[in-house]
């Protein structure tokens, strides 16, 4: 069973160069003093920060740089682009409504990468 996670989990980004950390939206719902997180905390900067830079070719910033450089993929600085909440939330779980975050969850960067929970995250077990 997955487990919820809270504010400072630390993510990864398939294209990113470095983890991130988590920022659930604070509320009244949490664990080990630590707000609890929703499937809606997908906001780029608000909720995942930067992963460093970033390494895709769907990301225009990337994209120019690469063909300045002759093709040489040229890393830019990652500015996360997630539009859809994280899927799939805890089947049974909310959190002020919503369904808690997992860390099963991912989310998808609008330039193609996955964004996934790390091993070793601050979770909570819930049933």
């Amino acid at each position: 069973m997955p487990n919820a996670v809270n504010t400072g989990c630390m993510m990864k980004c398939s294209f990113g160069a470095a983890p991130s950390s988590l920022l659930a939206t604070p509320g009244t719902v949490t664990a080990a003093n630590m707000p609890m997180a929703t499937i809606m905390d997908n906001k780029p900067m608000m909720n995942i920060p930067p992963f460093g830079v970033c390494m895709s070719l769907s990301n225009p910033q990337v994209a120019a740089a690469t063909s300045a450089a002759l093709g040489v993929l040229t890393p830019m600085p990652c500015i996360p682009a997630t539009a859809a909440p994280w899927t799939p939330g805890h089947p049974t779980t909310t959190v002020g409504g919503k369904p808690a975050l997992t860390d099963a969850s991912t989310a998808m960067c609008n330039w193609g990468g996955v964004i996934t929970i790390a091993m070793g995250a601050p979770t909570v077990s819930i049933g």
